[in-house]
């Protein structure tokens, strides 16, 4: 079981969650993976340390995340000038 620790409050999930990397990583050891979970939400993990604490999104948050990720709200320009 990996540990999670939403909220501080420390939880375990199922090690058979299907974790998937973005098409994007080309194979890449420094990417991150995402997990759907039986709850609903979404569990996001560093693909290097896969056995580290792991972040678990509601799917209200996961959805606003990737929504803002679609619209460039994360992207690094636009970060930067909302500094």
């Amino acid at each position: 079981m990996t540990p999670l620790y939403p909220f501080g409050e420390k939880m375990d999930i199922d090690t058979t969650a299907a974790w998937q990397k973005s098409s994007f990583c080309n194979g890449a050891a420094t990417c991150v993976e995402v997990a759907p979970l039986a709850n609903g939400s979404v569990a996001l993990r560093d693909s290097k340390e896969q056995d580290a604490p792991v972040l678990v999104f509601t799917p209200e948050e996961w959805a606003a995340f990737t929504a803002g990720v679609r619209e460039g709200e994360f992207d690094l320009t636009a970060l930067t000038t909302s500094l």
